[in-house]
């Protein structure tokens, strides 16, 4: 008797090779969390009680919470789509004998991409000049737009990357393809040469990439914006616990930073009567730098491969714990 297929429970979005792939694969439960109205992400417990109820052995998630009772199913292998699978109980899944793999870099170029557009709409005022059209407010005070939005252009500034990982190297070669200068601080990298205050001292520019740990928890500060040159361009497409939000704000309001775009916020979420809402050259987007169909179809093809190797007997390269297929 052949031996029957794997069934998978993807709560992920998946799409293009990586999903045909798994489907040759295994069987598939498909509820991916975001199509879900209201969005649904599981619970230990509720999680553990779905597996058991389709009978799955292979789980690949995003964001849900994998741990606890979730390691006592007969599951082969977790496919987690983010680049830190920080939502799986890794050394739980180890003692359980339960490879988990990641999406490394999955996200990068969506989130490059929104760099450049925070850079840009930050540098040209295009949010504060599209609501002055929209509003008919043009020639507000009595004055004219070609005046209220000079600025520098960006070509031949310089670019402080803070964290030189994928993300920041998918940004590099865009910023250099606009004719931008770009250093970088990561002492993690022996290709980053810059100390972090050599790097604030230079920048016109400086763009945040660096993990939330705890030595760079709040690294930029009062401190490091104060040391920053009159009217630099502040980008956080990161995580908003890089920075002190107060400090931030308090150097905008004095005029010394020229200007932020932020795809974060603490606890994903913005009060509209903060000061940090009402500053007119911060531009704001909900956390969305890797809100693209191609981060989709490229997290579902690294899964979908760690998974066929997997089942294969074999050890990929995107496994957390590769200890455990020993």
């Amino acid at each position: 008797m052949a031996d029957q297929r794997p069934r998978a429970l993807v709560l992920a979005p998946m799409r293009g090779e990586g999903k045909d792939i798994l489907s040759s694969l295994c069987d598939i439960v498909y509820e991916p969390w975001i199509e879900q109205h209201p969005v649904k992400l599981y619970k230990a417990e509720d999680l553990a009680a779905k597996i058991a109820e389709v009978a799955a052995t292979v789980l690949v998630c995003e964001s849900d919470n994998v741990n606890g009772p979730v390691m006592e199913q007969p599951l082969k292998v977790i496919g987690c789509t983010r680049g830190d699978p920080n939502n799986v109980d890794v050394e739980a899944a180890t003692k359980a004998g339960i490879p988990v793999l990641r999406a490394p870099g999955r996200n990068a170029d969506g989130v490059a991409e929104i760099c450049v557009a925070l850079l840009f709409a930050v540098a040209r005022g295009v949010v504060v000049a599209d609501k002055e059209c929209r509003a008919g407010d043009i020639y507000r005070d009595g004055t004219i737009p070609y005046k209220r939005f000079r600025s520098w252009e960006l070509a031949g500034k310089t670019v402080g990357l803070v964290g030189y990982g994928a993300v920041a190297r998918a940004l590099e070669w865009r910023l250099k393809g606009l004719g931008m200068n770009v250093i970088a601080y990561d002492p993690y990298v022996a290709e980053a040469t810059y100390s972090l205050d050599d790097l604030i001292a230079e920048s016109d520019i400086i763009s945040m990439h660096a993990p939330v740990l705890d030595s760079t928890r709040g690294m930029i500060g009062a401190d490091q914006f104060a040391a920053m040159k009159p009217g630099t361009l502040y980008i956080n497409a990161a995580r908003a616990a890089l920075h002190d939000t107060d400090a931030m704000v308090a150097a905008v309001q004095s005029g010394h930073l020229g200007g932020a775009g932020l795809d974060h916020f603490d606890h994903e979420w913005l009060d509209p009567k903060s000061d940090l809402a009402a500053l007119q050259n911060v531009v704001l987007t909900p956390h969305i730098g890797g809100a693209t169909y191609d981060t989709e179809a490229n997290h579902s093809l690294l899964i979908a491969k760690g998974i066929q190797a997997i089942l294969a007997g074999e050890k990929p390269d995107n496994c957390v714990n590769p200890e455990v297929l020993a």
